[in-house]
């Protein structure tokens, strides 16, 4: 085998091993696998189509990033987090997305102006018909074009490293109303603060929405009382979910 042929064979590993990796994290942050969900080299070698040496590194990438766990004869593990862990997570995202909300008020163009105006329109029109999925679409899509506003790739990096979605998943209380009280007011509160480029008062309404959102999830359980805890002995279950809008989060990824 030649240089080019050796190159080629180990950029088509490389590739698969990001396409396995991508598909996976997309399945963990989709909610499609419970917490503590035993995670085997078999069932993961088959539902991807990879080889065990790519399953391997797909997990050890996984571990590091705190998506799974590792323990000796308990194998690998979807992440629980206990209360206190869940609450550290979303205390950080109130101060990076405060954060990034000062940013966006400063940094805002008129084009990503026009496009928080139209996700606000949408949003408003969702709650209007109750469509609870529509609301939930928006909702997401107002808070990544903040982000993206901010022009701030820092901040934008260690706000995406959070583990937010998988807390949101384990925490969400699915009998709750959705979208819940005063968010929509929450986001147009937002939206004045950064189209006035008022960057201090588009932080205090960015933290007060996120914290709201925090408080609503986090106030009903004790550590006595963590929801999404699963046996011992569960199995991975679950399917891969189509590439859309549920793969990057679902409806609980953002408040």
């Amino acid at each position: 085998m030649d240089h080019d042929d050796i190159m080629g064979a180990a950029k088509g590993s490389s590739t698969r091993g990001d396409q396995a990796y991508g598909t996976l994290r997309s399945l963990l942050l989709s909610g499609d696998i419970k917490p503590n969900t035993r995670l085997t080299e078999a069932d993961l070698t088959q539902m991807l189509n990879v080889s065990r040496g790519t399953v391997r590194s797909v997990l050890a990438r996984l571990v590091q990033e705190g998506y799974v766990t590792s323990e000796i004869n308990r194998g690998v593990r979807t992440r629980v987090f206990s209360v206190a862990e869940a609450a550290d997570i979303l205390e950080a995202r109130e101060v990076l997305e405060a954060a990034l909300a000062g940013k966006a008020a400063e940094r805002a163009t008129a084009e990503e102006i026009r496009e928080l105006r139209g996700i606000l329109d949408g949003m408003r029109e969702a709650q209007r018909q109750g469509d609870q999925a529509a609301y939930s679409r928006g909702n997401r899509s107002f808070h990544q074009r903040i982000k993206e506003a901010a022009h701030q790739e820092t901040l934008a990096r260690a706000h995406d490293s959070l583990l937010y979605p998988l807390v949101m998943r384990q925490y969400r209380n699915l009998s709750a109303n959705h979208p819940r009280k005063g968010s929509l007011e929450e986001h147009e509160a937002i939206f004045a603060s950064v189209i006035t480029r008022n960057p201090e008062a588009a932080s205090a309404a960015m933290r007060h929405h996120v914290a709201s959102a925090r408080q609503a999830l986090l106030l009903e359980y004790t550590p006595e009382n963590r929801p999404g805890g699963h046996g011992p002995d569960d199995a991975m279950c679950g399917t891969a979910p189509a590439a859309d809008e549920k793969a990057t989060g679902g409806d609980n990824a953002a408040p």
